[in-house]
């Protein structure tokens, strides 16, 4: 019988109940691909540990980084920060950097990704763009659709099959600065950055968008079905040779 690959999940911290939390769409959303989701609390004695027992990982998205671990500041606008989580991810991105497992970042994930690689963010989303797209960056932020556009040499538009398309977001913090590991393949109408590539890990793409909120997207769920291949595709050739490892995404 054909083994489904595993994909780890970040959740949200603990809650004041003592319960880890996780939006079920993005459990929806790897089970719709084909994936068996597994969840990973923040709280982690062997970060290491977890490349072993996943086939692929999903830094998914909540609340804000604290601005301090990039070079800014706390303002009126910063909510939810969380320094176990925070640490975690951190930790966990950057020995998923040295890896070949995929990865997805979506919308906090996306900057969990940014700054583990030494890029910076935008604080409050209004402050930097002002108000030409919403991006569901009010306080409290709401989920809203807008358009991205592709670019069209780029994996994902490869994936989507498109270079323009509506997607639905839900924050107030953006990628500002990036590594030169990464190439920017996607913006907002505002030039905000909607998502990159990471230019040598064999599969790790980071959106700022929300594919698992558009559960009936066809667009949208092939990043899932991406995704969940390419870790299909590193837990065969583990049973193979003994070690798991993907080919490069190109």
């Amino acid at each position: 019988m054909k083994k489904l690959p595993i994909v780890g999940i970040t959740t949200y911290n603990r809650c004041s109940a003592g319960e880890y939390r996780l939006n079920g769409a993005y459990i929806d959303a790897v089970q719709a691909a084909g994936g068996i989701p597994i969840l990973l609390p923040p709280h982690q004695l062997d970060p290491a540990s977890i490349l072993d027992a996943v086939d692929g990982l999903i830094f998914s998205g909540g609340g804000d980084i604290n601005p301090e671990l990039y070079g800014g500041y706390v303002d009126r606008t910063v909510y939810s920060v969380n320094a176990e989580r925070d640490n975690f991810e951190l930790n966990l991105a950057k020995l998923a950097l040295k890896a070949d497992i995929p990865v997805l970042g979506i919308c906090r994930g996306m900057q969990i990704l940014n700054v583990a690689s030494g890029g910076s963010l935008v604080i409050h989303v209004p402050d930097a763009y002002g108000d030409e797209v919403n991006h569901g960056s009010g306080i409290p932020p709401r989920a809203i659709e807008h358009t991205i556009e592709i670019e069209p040499n780029s994996r994902l538009a490869k994936i989507m099959g498109k270079t323009s398309t509506t997607v639905v977001s839900w924050h107030h913090q953006a990628v500002r600065k990036v590594t030169s590991d990464w190439r920017i393949v996607a913006d907002a109408p505002d030039t905000l950055v909607e998502a990159m590539e990471h230019c040598y890990h064999p599969w790790m793409i980071a959106i700022q968008w929300h594919p698992e909120m558009s559960p009936n997207c066809s667009v949208n769920s092939r990043i899932f079905r991406a995704f969940v291949e390419a870790a299909a595709s590193r837990f065969m050739s583990s049973t193979k040779s003994g070690s798991k490892a993907i080919p490069t995404f190109l």
